[in-house]
């Protein structure tokens, strides 16, 4: 379905917006060119949230299949990157919380009891909250706070995957961390 000369390897030069489009009409070819082109960003960026190659493997695959099934509603072709990037985020954390519920269940099942109902109570609602401070900040704070505090990533490193500036993510760190501290200060 890559048409008229549009071979693979011209597919690969392509633009994003190009890619997004013929995608967004069902050429398989344009969406591998754009998985091959963003998979491994997706990869790591999905690894460094889960904390697991495994785990990031399958927000990734649950994300590309996002990704395929929804590229037709997509307003922005040139911002297919950020897009996919958000959507491999919102999967990352879909497999986050079904692994704590794993988890939860396997230390249900432990002889060692572990914190009582009411730490795990506690901890669960500073979790939801930290979640909701963090779906209401904006995309660019929320991508590099991530990165930076439960990826470990230095701010060089952020600024590479992103593609922006390393005080661009100063700032942006600064910002989100000045938002969340007043947005979780009943938590302290």
């Amino acid at each position: 379905m890559t048409g008229p000369g549009m071979t693979p390897r011209r597919l690969d030069a392509a633009s994003d917006a190009l890619l997004a489009e013929r995608a967004g009409d069902g050429d398989t070819a344009a969406f591998e060119a754009l998985a091959r082109r963003h998979g491994p960003l997706m990869r790591a960026y999905a690894r460094r949230l889960t904390g697991s190659l495994a785990d990031a493997d399958d927000a990734v695959q649950e994300a590309l299949v996002r990704c395929w099934s929804q590229l037709p509603a997509l307003r922005d072709p040139a911002a297919v990157r950020g897009w996919m990037m958000r959507i491999t985020a919102r999967c990352a954390i879909n497999v986050l919380r079904r692994r704590k519920y794993d988890i939860a269940l396997d230390e249900e099942t432990r002889d060692d009891p572990g914190p009582g109902p009411e730490s795990r109570a506690v901890t669960g609602s500073s979790m939801t909250a930290l979640g909701r401070a963090l779906g209401r900040l904006p995309e660019a704070q929320r991508q590099c706070w991530v990165l930076r505090k439960m990826g470990g990533q230095s701010c060089e490193e952020i600024a590479r995957i992103l593609g922006i500036s390393t005080e661009s993510v100063r700032g942006r760190l600064a910002r989100a961390q000045a938002t969340l501290i007043k947005e979780m200060e009943a938590w302290r």
